[in-house]
């Protein structure tokens, strides 16, 4: 039976606020998100075990450490100097080439790479559970002799960068995950089916032929982060593509979805990978808050379906996936659908 992990730390976050088109809204990654998704996996009938704490290594692997620092330092630095209640950064460099700030402002400018990642008293505990959920998942994979584990994680990764959070990211769990199965594995794909491009984990890996990272989402020309996730990137690493991008446009439901994963599932088995970290978006819901595609319950099934024929160990990582009706009932669909196919392909 398929392992998931989850801590409770991960429902201490609540960024409470950002900024869209200049306008205040609520922040949609909120605690009560993943205990919804809690309740679909006990519907699964798999039990949440409570993820080891393994460090900071596995995290320093992939982040630098003067972002964990700046993590766990900005918020007493800034409230000492007579800030908000949240950090929210003001102002951001042109580039990050230059000195490293001083000031606290520069500082969350720095790393904070739009306002959808304020930093409050318990942001980083958090972010460290989740990072913790995704490498107890990860290792009973590569240690445990397991064929899947599911991690739910909350806040959610791909979005963050080594050194800069965005997108209600901090730390990137799926690329987390991914450099824990090279320990292991000499070829690690990661398959992020979220709405949203997975640009911080592009950027992780843009010039490595280790691992390749694959991403179906929304056209990023009209949808967020709207800087990267165009087909055309396809990585640096040795001058062959081991990026590859599927925008889908806006509004795109069940089929088309579909026709981009298996384009998708097409480059993971040309490029003969090890292991996969599939980076489980669920928002990507016609139900979904954000609104920008329309998969349908049963399109989850059908992608799930799909991913459970991968040969290669695999690890959920949860992504995105807001709260709606059918939110539950996405992860439930998927999942089942993927366990129910991974058993018949072992």
């Amino acid at each position: 039976m398929m392992h998931a992990y989850f801590s409770d730390d991960q429902l201490r976050h609540h960024g409470k606020t950002f900024i869209v088109a200049g306008e205040k809204k609520p922040i949609p990654e909120v605690p009560e998100r993943a205990e919804i998704l809690s309740g679909a996996v006990e519907r699964l009938g798999l039990d949440l075990h409570a993820p080891i704490d393994a460090g900071m290594d596995p995290i320093l692997a992939i982040h630098d450490a003067q972002y964990l620092t700046f993590l766990q330092t900005i918020y007493p630095e800034w409230q000492a100097a007579g800030g908000s209640e949240l950090v929210i950064p003001n102002i951001h460099p042109f580039d990050r080439n230059g000195p490293y700030p001083r000031h606290h402002a520069g500082k969350a400018g720095f790393h904070l790479g739009d306002t959808s990642c304020p930093v409050s008293p318990t942001t980083w505990h958090s972010a460290y559970a989740s990072a913790q959920t995704a490498i107890s998942a990860t290792r009973h994979v590569r240690d445990g002799g397991a064929n899947t584990a599911y991690a739910l994680c909350r806040p959610p990764g791909h979005h963050a960068s080594s050194n800069i959070a965005g997108g209600f990211c901090y730390l990137n769990n799926s690329a987390i995950a991914a450099q824990e199965l090279r320990a292991k594995y000499d070829r690690v794909a990661i398959l992020d089916v979220d709405l949203h491009h997975g640009n911080g984990t592009q950027h992780i890996f843009y010039d490595r032929s280790d691992v390749m990272t694959l991403s179906v989402h929304a056209d990023p020309s009209d949808f967020y982060p709207f800087f990267w996730g165009h087909a055309e990137e396809i990585g640096e690493a040795a001058g062959i593509g081991f990026n590859k991008n599927y925008p889908i446009a806006l509004g795109s439901g069940d089929d088309v979805f579909l026709g981009a994963l298996d384009r998708a599932m097409a480059a993971i088995d040309e490029f003969n990978a090890d292991a996969v970290v599939i980076a489980l978006g669920l928002d990507a819901s016609r139900d979904d808050p954000f609104g920008g595609l329309t998969v349908s319950p049963d399109g989850f099934a059908r992608i799930g379906e799909k991913i459970g024929t991968l040969s290669c160990p695999t690890v959920l990582v949860q992504e995105g996936g807001y709260v709606s009706e059918t939110l539950a009932e996405n992860l439930y669909q998927f999942i089942s659908a993927f366990c129910a196919t991974s058993i018949k392909q072992q």
